[in-house]
C-alpha cells in the first residue's frame, strides 16, 4: 500500500509539472495584467491604436463609398462590390506576402543593428524560418550593411526597406495592367454576364481604380517598412490625409460632377497617389534608399519567404472572393447585402489587425535580440488583448448593423437581406480578432511555412463548406461558411503555439 501511496503522488508531481510545462499556460498568463499601462502595455498600444486606425482607414474609405453608390441604386452597389472583391483580391495577393515579410525584417534587422552600434562584437543570431529545424542565417552580413544613424539628420541604411520599395513598385504596374486587360472575362468568371446590369458599371469602376495600383502596392510596402520602425503613426497620418480626401471628392465627383461609379473610382485613385507621395517624402528623411549594389537588396531573401506568405494569401483571400461570387450569382439584392456586410465586417475586424502589428512588430525584434520572456509576454498579452477587443466589436457592430442600415441603402429587399447577415458579421468578431493576432504573432516568429501550409488546408475545407452550405441554405449559407473559416484559422493559430512547435518549442523547456 505505502508502495502505491508513493507512486500515485509520485504520478500525480510528475502530472502537475507537466501540466505547468504545457504551453496552453501561455494563453492565461498574467491575465490579471491585461489592461496594465507597464512597459509591454505602452508599447503594445502605442503601436497598435495607431495601425488600427491606420488599417481601418481603407476599408472605412470603401464603406463610405459603398454609402454613397448605394444612393445611386442597387445595381450599381452590387456591381462595385464585386469590383472591389476583384480588386482587394488582387492587392492582397501581390502585397501582403511583402508587407507581412518586410515588417518582419525591417524589424529584425533595426533591432540587431541597433545593438551592433552600441557593441563592437555581436554574435548574428540565427532563426528557423521552415519550422522543421533548418536553419539559416538571419540577416546576412547585417554588421557590414547596417548603418546607425549617429546624428537626427543621417539616414539609416535598411536593405529590406530599400527591396520592398522596388518590388511593391514592379507589382503595382503588373497588377494595373492585369485588371485593365481583364476586366470584362474577371468579372465574368466572378458570375457578372455580359448581358447583365451590372457588367458595365462593374467594368468602369474596377478598369479606374486599377490605375491606382501601382500607389496601393506602393504604399502598403511603405507602410510595412515604418510598421518595422515601430512607427505606425506616419502611415496613420499619411492615410488619414488620403481617405479624407477621399470623402471629400466622392460626393463631388458622383453627384455634383454626375459620374457616378466612375466618379467614386477617380476619387479613390486620387487619394491613393497622395498617401503614396506623403509616405515616400517621410521616408526619404528617415533612410537611404539607394543600396550601395544590388546585392544588397536581397530579393532572394524576400523571394523565398514571400513565395510562402504568397500562398497562403491565395488561399485566404480565395474563400472571401468565391463567396462574393456565390453572392453574386444569387443575383442584385444578394450581392448588395453581402457588399454591406462584408465591408462592415472587414473594417471591424482589421481593427484587431492593429494589434497584430504591435505583435509581429515587438515579437520580431524581442527573437532577434533572443529575449525569450518578452516574446512569451508579448504573445500573451496581445492574444488576450484580441479576445476583449473582439468581445467589444461583436457589440459595436450589431448596433451598427441593427440601426444604422439605412445609410447604406434605401432598398427594402436589400434591407431584409442584410438582416439575415447581422447575426453571423456581429456573432464572429471574437474569433476574427484571435484569428488577426495569432497571424501577428506567428509572423513576428518568423513562421511562415507554418502559416502557408496551415491556411491552405483552412481554405480547402472552407471551399468544400462554401459550395455545400450556399447551395442549401443561399445568402445565410454563405455567412455560416464563412464564420467556419475564420473559426479554422483561429485554431490553427492557437495550436502553433499551444502545442509549443516550431519557433515556440522553448515553451516546452
Amino acid at each position: 500500500m505505502a508502495v502505491d501511496a508513493i507512486l500515485y503522488v509520485r504520478k500525480s508531481v510528475d502530472k502537475m509539472i507537466f501540466v505547468d510545462k504545457m504551453p496552453l499556460w501561455v494563453f492565461f498568463k498574467n491575465t490579471r495584467d491585461v489592461f496594465k499601462k507597464d512597459e509591454l502595455g505602452l508599447d503594445i498600444a502605442t503601436i497598435a491604436f495607431p495601425a488600427a486606425l491606420a488599417l481601418t482607414a481603407d476599408p472605412i474609405a470603401s464603406l463610405i463609398d459603398t454609402a454613397f453608390i448605394g444612393h445611386i441604386g442597387p445595381v450599381e452597389l452590387a456591381a462595385v462590390g464585386v469590383a472591389i472583391a476583384i480588386f482587394n483580391q488582387a492587392s492582397k495577393i501581390a502585397i501582403f506576402p511583402l508587407v507581412s515579410v518586410t515588417t518582419s525584417f525591417v524589424a529584425e534587422e533595426d533591432a540587431v543593428g541597433s545593438l551592433i552600434h552600441k557593441e563592437n562584437d555581436i554574435e548574428i543570431p540565427e532563426r528557423s524560418f521552415s519550422g522543421d529545424g533548418e536553419k539559416e542565417e538571419l540577416i546576412p552580413r547585417v554588421a557590414d550593411t547596417y548603418k546607425s544613424p549617429t546624428s537626427t539628420n543621417e539616414r539609416r541604411h535598411i536593405p529590406s526597406a530599400s527591396s520592398a520599395l522596388v518590388i511593391g513598385a514592379v507589382l503595382g504596374l503588373f497588377q494595373a495592367l492585369f485588371l485593365i486587360v481583364a476586366a470584362k472575362p474577371i468579372l465574368e468568371y466572378m458570375g457578372i454576364e455580359s448581358d447583365s446590369p451590372m457588367l458595365n458599371p462593374a467594368r468602369q469602376y474596377l478598369t479606374l481604380r486599377s490605375l491606382g495600383a501601382p500607389a496601393v502596392l506602393l504604399s502598403l510596402a511603405m507602410q510595412g517598412v515604418f510598421r518595422g520602425f515601430k512607427d505606425t503613426k506616419t502611415p496613420l497620418y499619411a492615410t488619414s490625409l488620403g481617405d479624407g480626401a477621399n470623402i471629400i471628392l466622392d460626393p463631388i465627383f458622383i453627384f455634383v460632377f454626375r459620374m457616378g461609379v466612375s466618379g467614386a473610382a477617380i476619387a479613390h485613385v486620387i487619394s491613393q497617389y497622395l498617401i503614396s507621395l506623403v509616405l515616400l517624402w517621410r521616408l526619404m528623411g528617415q533612410v537611404d534608399l539607394l543600396p550601395p549594389s544590388i546585392k544588397d537588396l536581397q530579393f532572394s531573401r524576400f523571394l523565398k519567404n514571400g513565395f510562402l506568405l504568397l500562398m497562403r494569401v491565395i488561399a485566404a483571400t480565395f474563400c472571401v472572393t468565391l463567396a462574393a461570387s456565390m453572392a453574386a450569382r444569387l443575383g442584385s439584392t444578394s450581392m448588395a447585402a453581402f457588399q454591406i456586410c462584408l465591408q462592415v465586417w472587414l473594417a471591424a475586424s482589421l481593427l484587431a489587425d492593429g494589434l497584430a502589428v504591435a505583435g509581429q512588430a515587438i515579437l520580431a525584434s524581442a527573437f532577434a535580440r533572443k529575449d525569450l520572456d518578452k516574446a512569451t509576454a508579448t504573445a500573451s498579452r496581445v492574444l488576450q488583448l484580441g479576445l476583449a477587443l473582439g468581445l467589444v466589436l461583436s457589440v459595436v457592430v450589431a448596433v451598427i448593423l441593427q440601426f444604422g442600415s439605412r445609410l447604406f441603402t434605401d432598398d427594402p429587399d436589400v434591407l431584409q437581406m442584410l438582416r439575415l447577415g447581422i447575426p453571423f458579421v456581429a456573432g464572429t468578431q471574437s474569433i476574427n480578432a484571435l484569428a488577426f493576432v495569432f497571424d501577428g504573432v506567428n509572423f513576428g516568429a518568423s513562421d511562415f511555412v507554418y502559416s502557408a501550409y496551415s491556411m491552405v488546408l483552412v481554405s480547402v475545407v472552407s471551399t468544400l463548406c462554401l459550395f455545400l452550405l450556399s447551395a442549401s441554405f443561399g445568402f445565410v449559407g454563405i455567412w455560416i461558411a464563412l464564420s467556419i473559416f475564420m473559426s479554422l484559422r483561429a485554431f490553427a493559430g492557437f495550436w502553433r503555439i499551444g502545442t509549443g512547435t516550431g519557433p515556440w518549442s522553448f515553451l516546452r523547456l
